[in-house]
């Protein structure tokens, strides 16, 4: 059978398959499993934007959380205890403590190819560390290139060589907003980045950046979308990627980012207020990820960044854009589905104010929802709603889904999601957490939400309440991340949340779930292999 033979034939066999698991499948209610994970006697760090992540850090058959408020803890995975602790910036060699808070998530790798895994984490005042699995620096770590704010960490092969590099960008006042490590702390040429003319950069305030092949040579590109209207693109050694010829010989961060792709070409827009001229995108929030969107086996770009009139300023600003690109930076255009002019008006926000609540950060999330062979885009907004995007640009079914209900009388706002169709009926889950608007008084309280692919609700049930009296809100800002923590074979969701430490709940019934997008941005590999294909297939061939 020919490729394009089996690549027509496929939807119909998941679709066939999807039937006979469909019968008797239901999604189980969530359990509590623990709470309070790396609290101290009375209180809770407060928790921000990081993934916990699992791992087996010992090989001794048990699994460990790995995770940071400000402390970064391993924690029993079948309970929630206190392995270990340690302040970022240090190891356990030092007293523990939570001097700096942690935004991007958790990363396990090995990233040396010593078959032990190691800890990567990035923090608040500028520090990056790679621990060995028992909380001890590895040799040439940590390392401290800038004292702002550590927003951003990937970890990845960028030559294949066998060995890890570590990309760390930062919430600089300047365009110097990335480094790439090599496993063992040095520091790798060509970088850091942006320190030339090639393109426009500022500080990058979420975790932004992504790696992967582009190209289909085998070695990996970055992508760091930042403060500004433009996206850097680079090689594994620091030179940026040229564009199309229709950019006049720009390189990938000398392209700004318009609604229209008018200015965009021409290389600016005049501001003077027609919506042609004035729409463009701001990345400082903006994350990327590089992915196969429609299964021909090449890699494209999605980038999520607020649109704004630079005719007015910001703020305020208009809606959350996404956008695909090609390798080439041109706007992806194929098969039908064209990009060139991306979703318009997704939703104004209902507030830019982090002193109301906590900025939404829309991270995009790729996968495909309905196992069609093609993918589909999700990210949480700040108009209070989950968005998911199909190649045609419409939003299908129940999408958007909308996490605030004005009846509540506070606004609710969502994490990014994880995705894992976990009843095996092809028809994946989507599972994120919300937080709400702050209060001094009463009870506010997050959800973890479940929703089937078609934006319908499954279950929808509080967080636990703070620990401390003191506070009057808890929710979870980032992605949970769903592994099997326990020696059962059903799969937990592990979440960081604001204010009762890290929790775990039981899903029951979940065994054999296909897990399509595990955690946040440190989703790891698995992501990247189990994102179309469920595991009946592999008994039809």
């Amino acid at each position: 059978m020919s490729n394009n033979s089996v690549k027509k034939f496929f939807p119909f066999v998941v679709c066939y398959l999807c039937c006979a698991l469909q019968v008797g499948a239901v999604v189980n209610s969530p359990v509590l499993k623990w709470k309070n994970g790396g609290c101290y006697s009375s209180w809770c760090e407060t928790g921000w934007y990081s993934s916990p992540a699992v791992a087996d850090l010992d090989g001794n058959g048990t699994m460990e959380v790995i995770a940071s408020a400000y402390s970064v803890v391993a924690l029993q995975g079948a309970t929630g205890e206190v392995l270990w602790r340690v302040d970022p910036g240090k190891d356990l060699t030092s007293p523990p403590g939570y001097s700096h808070r942690t935004w991007p998530g958790i990363w396990i790798k090995d990233v040396d190819g010593d078959k032990t895994p190691e800890i990567i984490t990035a923090h608040g005042g500028g520090y990056v560390s790679v621990y060995d699995n028992q909380g001890y620096f590895k040799s040439g770590w940590p390392k401290h290139p800038t004292t702002n704010e550590l927003r951003g960490l990937v970890v990845s092969d960028l030559d294949r060589d066998g060995t890890d590099e570590i990309i760390i960008t930062g919430a600089t006042d300047n365009k110097i907003n990335t480094w790439v490590y090599e496993h063992d702390g040095s520091l790798r040429p060509g970088w850091p980045q942006l320190s030339n003319d090639s393109g426009a950069a500022y500080g990058v305030f979420n975790d932004n950046g992504a790696a992967g092949d582009l190209d289909g040579d085998g070695i990996e590109e970055i992508i760091v979308p930042s403060d500004v209207i433009n996206i850097c693109a680079y090689q594994p050694d620091g030179v940026q990627l040229p564009t199309h010829s229709m950019y006049n010989g720009r390189k990938w961060g000398g392209v700004g980012v318009w609604e229209s792709i008018i200015p965009e070409l021409r290389g600016w827009g005049s501001c003077s207020g027609e919506r042609v001229e004035s729409y463009r995108t701001n990345f400082a929030e903006g994350a990327a990820v590089i992915a196969d969107v429609d299964g021909d086996n090449i890699n494209e770009v999605i980038v999520t960044g607020n649109v704004y009139d630079c005719f007015q300023g910001y703020p305020p600003s208009k809606y959350t854009g996404v956008y695909i690109f090609n390798a080439d930076r041109s706007r992806f255009n194929k098969n039908g589905w064209n990009w060139e002019t991306p979703p318009v008006d997704t939703g104004a926000p209902l507030s830019e104010d982090y002193n109301i609540i906590e900025t939404c950060q829309p991270n995009p999330v790729v996968v495909d929802l309905d196992f069609d062979g093609r993918k589909e885009i999700l990210f949480p907004a700040y108009d209070g709603r989950m968005h998911a995007f199909w190649l045609d640009k419409t939003e299908h079914h129940n999408w958007p889904y909308s996490i605030y209900n004005s009846s509540e009388g506070f606004y609710r706002f969502a994490s990014e999601p994880v995705v894992a169709d976990l009843d095996r009926d092809g028809c994946s889950e989507v599972i994120f957490t919300s937080f709400v608007q702050k209060t001094d008084s009463g009870m506010r309280l997050g959800k973890l939400h479940i929703l089937d692919c078609q934006g319908n609700v499954v279950h929808e049930q509080n967080l636990p309440e703070p620990k401390s009296s003191s506070h009057h809100v808890n929710g979870a800002l980032p992605a949970p991340t769903i592994a099997n923590i326990d020696a059962d074979p059903d799969y937990e969701l592990v979440i960081n949340t604001i204010n009762s430490g890290f929790i775990a709940y039981d899903l029951p019934g979940s065994a054999g779930a296909v897990i399509q997008w595990q955690s946040g941005r440190n989703r790891g590999e698995i992501s990247q292999k189990n994102n179309t294909i469920i595991p009946a297939l592999f008994l039809l061939f």
